[in-house]
């Protein structure tokens, strides 16, 4: 049987989990595929990369079977249609809060009749023309919309913003909302958790999968909790310097004993 998409799987009510990507390197994309990751956030909001060096961090990805997702800049045109231009299976927009928003970035990401997006199938999402005759049916059917809601204004219009049609994820960003909320960075605060709760319910209820992010394995599993579905653990700068401060702090305790013996 093929392998179902990220995309089916959503859809199925799965539960999937994924990573963020800041260092542009398409080496470094593929190992963290060969974990076996489902999705990879290539970021460039937060990150150095352009779209020519994401255009690889997306084939690099799917070598191993990981979906790319870019989170775009802003909401622009050029940028939601750049990045699905290059291959990306799905584009994750910051900063939405209202409905009007997420009705414009549904309308740049999709072909017509169900938006307004640019139509090129000479790039790599067409395979350069090769699928010409579909290209705009499969690319709505197949293109993955993820929205962050970011902030208190966007939780309280989360019901309006979650009945607009074909958005799939709406993640909501907790380091944002903590600072929203006059709590920066406490991420762990009931009111958070409450807030992120509260989201999870109202999506369900509309069909939308719940997305949002964890650093550490305990706040995953709360995440999990809570309804959230569409899982992103850590960011590979924080997993690398994670894995050789372990080692170091190994290092320096194993060396300290031998010198007291």
């Amino acid at each position: 049987m093929a392998k179902k998409s990220l995309k089916e799987r959503l859809k199925d009510g799965e539960t999937v989990i994924g990573t963020w990507n800041i260092i542009p390197s398409p080496t470094l994309v593929e190992i963290i595929g060969c974990s076996g990751l489902d999705f990879l956030v290539i970021d460039s909001e937060h990150g150095p990369g352009n779209f020519e060096t994401a255009e690889n961090l997306a084939r690099a990805a799917e070598v191993t079977g990981m979906s790319p997702i870019m989170r775009v800049p802003d909401k622009e045109v050029h940028s939601i249609l750049s990045a699905l231009d290059i291959g990306m299976h799905g584009i994750q927009v910051p900063h939405v809060s209202t409905k009007e928003e997420a009705e414009l970035i549904v309308e740049r990401a999709k072909y017509y009749p169900v938006g307004k997006r640019g139509l090129s199938p000479f790039t790599r999402a067409g395979k350069y023309s090769l699928l010409e005759h579909d290209h705009a049916a499969r690319s709505n059917k197949n293109t993955i919309i993820v929205l962050n809601i970011e902030g208190i204004d966007g939780i309280e219009n989360l019901a309006e913003i979650s009945t607009v049609p074909d958005i799939d994820v709406i993640f909501i960003g907790p380091y944002d909302l903590s600072q929203s909320i006059g709590k920066p960075g406490k991420v762990n605060d009931p009111e958070v958790m409450k807030l992120i709760k509260k989201s999870a319910n109202i999506l369900k209820s509309n069909g939308i999968t719940c997305g949002s992010f964890a650093r550490d394995e305990a706040y995953l599993k709360s995440l999990i909790q809570c309804g959230v579905k569409y899982l992103t653990y850590m960011v590979d700068t924080a997993m690398i310097l994670k894995s050789y401060k372990a080692f170091k702090d190994f290092f320096d305790k194993f060396t300290m004993s031998k010198r007291k013996r």
